[in-house]
C-alpha cells in the first residue's frame, strides 16, 4: 500500500534534451525534502513529448537515484496498449515498485475496452498497476463498476483519481474494499479525499513544496486533522497558482525559481505569460517557499 505524499517529478530540458544530471539531483533533494515516493513520465513529466528511449532514460535514472529510499512508480500509460505493454514490462525490469497506467486517450473507449486494455497490461507484467484516471485530459472517466471489474486482477492496486470527486473513495471503498489504494491527483482535493478513504496524494505542489506536502500527510496519519487542514490552508494559494496554465508550465517555472532545474518545455507547451509568473511568484511568497533577494527570487532558507 503506498500512503503519504509523492512527487509527480517534472523532467527537467536543457537545450532540447533531458538534463539526467538536474534530474537526479532534483530526486535527490526531493528525497531530502522528506517526500514518501516519486513518480516519474507522469503527465507533470511531460511523457507524451519524450521518445521511448528517453521515457526509459528517466525511469531508470530516477530508480538509480532513489536508490531504494522510497518508493518510485513509473508512468508506462499510453492510448495505445503495445505501447503501455512495452512501457510496463520495460518498468517491471528496471525495478519500478509499481506502473501509473493513464487511461487511454483520444481514442474515447468504451467500459468494455477500458477494462481489457487495463487487464491485458497488467497481464502482461509482474509489475503493481496503479490506474490514473484523469477526465480532464483523457475525456473518460472509468466507473466505479469498471474499477471494481479491474481490481479482481491481482496486479491492478489502486487508482490515481484526478476526476475531482473528493467524495468518490466512498464508492470506491464500498466496491472494492480498503486496501484497494487510493490516491488523489488533484491538491486541492488532499484533505477531503483523505477523510473519505483516500491514502495519500500524486502530487504537483510537492515539486516545489515537498516538505510542506509531506508534512501535511504526516499531519494526517498522526491524527491531527486540524493541523492537516491548516498547512493544505497555507498550500492553497500554490495549488491554484501551479494550474493558472496548463501543468507543467507554471511548476517548472516555479523550480527554475528555486535553482532546481530550467523552466524549459517542449511544445507544444510553452512558457507561461507574465501575469502568471507574478502570481507563482506570490503564490510561493506566501507558502515561504521563496523570498526577493536585492532584486532577486530566491528560495526561502
Amino acid at each position: 500500500m503506498f500512503t503519504g505524499s509523492f512527487t509527480a517529478l517534472i523532467t527537467p530540458f536543457r537545450d532540447g534534451a533531458v538534463d539526467k544530471s538536474a534530474f537526479q539531483d532534483f530526486v535527490e533533494w526531493q528525497i531530502g525534502q522528506g517526500v514518501h515516493g516519486l513518480v516519474a513520465c507522469g503527465t507533470t513529466g511531460e511523457s507524451p513529448t519524450l521518445s521511448h528511449d528517453e521515457h526509459e532514460s528517466v525511469i531508470e535514472l530516477c530508480i538509480e537515484a532513489a536508490a531504494g529510499r522510497v518508493p518510485v512508480i513509473a508512468g508506462t500509460g499510453s492510448n495505445s496498449a503495445a505501447e503501455a505493454i512495452s512501457l510496463t514490462r520495460h518498468a517491471a525490469e528496471a525495478g519500478a515498485d509499481a506502473a501509473l497506467v493513464v487511461m487511454p486517450y483520444y481514442n474515447k473507449p468504451t467500459p468494455e475496452g477500458q477494462y481489457r486494455h487495463f487487464k491485458t497490461i497488467a497481464e502482461s507484467a509482474d509489475i503493481p498497476i496503479i490506474i490514473y484516471n484523469i477526465p480532464g485530459r483523457c475525456v473518460v472517466d472509468m466507473s466505479v463498476e469498471t474499477m471494481a471489474r479491474l481490481a479482481e486482477v491481482p496486479n491492478i492496486i489502486g487508482v490515481k483519481d484526478a476526476t475531482g470527486d473528493a467524495a468518490r473513495p466512498s464508492d470506491v471503498r464500498r466496491a472494492i474494499g480498503h486496501e484497494f489504494c487510493q490516491m488523489s491527483g488533484e491538491d486541492g482535493c488532499v484533505p477531503a479525499m483523505l477523510a473519505h478513504g483516500g491514502h495519500g496524494c500524486i502530487s504537483v505542489t510537492a515539486n516545489v513544496a515537498p516538505a510542506v506536502c509531506a508534512a501535511m500527510h504526516e499531519a494526517w496519519q498522526a491524527g491531527d486533522s486540524a493541523k492537516t487542514l491548516e498547512i493544505h490552508d497555507q498550500l492553497t494559494p500554490l495549488n491554484k497558482a501551479l494550474f493558472l496554465e496548463t501543468s507543467p508550465g507554471p511548476v517548472k517555472y516555479a523550480a527554475s525559481l528555486l535553482g532546481l532545474c530550467a523552466a524549459d518545455l517542449r511544445l507544444p507547451m510553452c512558457e507561461i505569460a507574465g501575469s502568471t509568473k507574478e502570481k507563482v511568484h506570490a503564490a510561493m511568497e506566501a507558502v515561504g517557499i521563496l523570498t526577493m533577494d536585492e532584486g532577486q527570487w530566491r528560495a526561502a532558507t
